[in-house]
């Protein structure tokens, strides 16, 4: 059996969500493979030292950053993180040796940035045998933040890209080209490809939002943000829907507002498809996911970009801007004027979003065959003896 070993950590929830979006298209479509999630910090730190040290996993900081908003100064932050994992390359890279070498899979799949050096040099240390077993990232960021983020100059791996952007990248960072895979988009859940037709207004009435009006989903995140307080004090009368995330205390406060208009409130939900069904536009921070989740759902999209996005997610609003999906904003101060707009416009936004046409999470399962099968005609061919 084929066995595929998907590399994630909870940094964010989109890494997480990317693993296990290609773990269920590869159980449909590759049934016969064999496909382990790999947390990626229970292999480095199996006995939760940094948690005993800090009273938190390493994931919990960051989280509890973008539950709050506080982003500013991330880039700094980066660097500084970047450089650890260079000084502490050795250790790393011995860890995860015994891991690979222990585990032995036929294919790794890395779906976090950072640490793709490490991955790959153990990879290639615990199984050194010909064919090499394919080391293989997937970037599941529309572009690169350069250097070292997600693309690792100088390595034998294969990089599979969202957009052309991306793609070109890798190219610029000297891959070849058979080792560049262009897919189209990020990485969605299959039930994303198969929703139930649904009478929305009907729908809508059920939740108690009116049948017919403009409706706004808002959506930051499986940690939410103390942002989309500040979204409903500025559009008391929009319909919107607000999806918190595991942020309990955020989904209380926000029932708490004062409005002229329906709203609803929900706390952490497996369904976003369904919601997002409900809504005709999307307001959010420009990550990867949402973005194109909404745009999958012909969801025209507003957000914000300005020094406090996170520094991965800034090429995001120029993809917005350069395929007509929505409005980008330097501020949420101006997302009334900014609703309005996109309202009394919204067929022309809807129409960019039709012509997106996401079948990424299918198109990475053949591009993974395509590695895997080009590995194993690299094995060393038996030669007869002579007579």
């Amino acid at each position: 059996m084929t066995t595929i070993d998907l590399v994630y950590f909870d940094a964010g929830g989109g890494h997480r969500a990317a693993a296990n979006a290609l773990r269920a298209t590869l159980a449909a479509q590759r049934p016969h493979w064999q496909v382990r999630l790999v947390q990626l910090f229970d292999v480095l730190d199996p006995q939760q030292r940094f948690r005993q040290v800090t009273g938190m996993a390493p994931e919990q900081y960051y989280n509890a950053r973008l539950a709050r908003g506080w982003t500013l100064g991330l880039t700094q932050e980066l660097k500084l993180l970047q450089g650890m994992i260079k000084l502490g390359q050795g250790r790393l890279v011995k860890t995860l040796t015994a891991h690979w070498a222990r585990t032995e899979p036929d294919l790794v799949v890395s779906l976090v940035p950072n640490f793709n050096s490490v991955l790959h040099q153990s990879l290639a240390i615990a199984l050194p045998g010909v064919p090499r077993v394919p080391f293989v990232t997937v970037l599941t960021d529309l572009a690169d933040f350069p250097p070292n983020f997600w693309i690792e100059p100088g390595q034998k791996q294969d990089l599979i890209c969202g957009t052309p952007h991306a793609a070109r990248q890798a190219l610029d960072a000297g891959y070849p080209p058979e080792r560049v895979h262009a897919v189209s988009g990020m990485l969605l859940r299959p039930d994303f490809y198969a929703l139930p037709a649904i009478d929305r207004p009907a729908t809508r009435q059920r939740w108690g939002l009116h049948p017919d009006r403009p409706t706004g989903l808002v959506m930051f995140g499986g940690q939410g943000a103390t942002t989309m307080l500040k979204i409903a004090e500025s559009l008391p009368d929009t319909q919107l829907i607000f999806l918190c995330g595991h942020n309990q205390r955020l989904a209380e406060r926000l029932r708490a507002l004062p409005a002229t208009a329906p709203r609803l409130v929900m706390g952490f939900t497996a369904d976003v498809p369904h919601y997002m069904q409900l809504a005709d536009f999307f307001i959010g921070k420009p990550g990867p996911g949402s973005l194109s989740e909404a745009v999958h759902l012909h969801l025209p999209v507003i957000v914000v970009c300005n020094t406090w996005t996170m520094p991965q997610e800034r090429y995001n609003a120029q993809w917005v801007r350069d395929n007509g999906l929505g409005l980008v904003l330097s501020s949420f101060k101006h997302i009334a004027p900014a609703v309005a707009q996109l309202v009394s416009h919204l067929p022309r936004y809807t129409l960019a979003t039709m012509r997106m046409d996401n079948r990424a999470a299918f198109e990475i399962v053949e591009r993974l065959s395509l590695i895997l099968a080009r590995s194993q005609r690299a094995q060393p061919q038996a030669h007869a003896l002579p007579a």
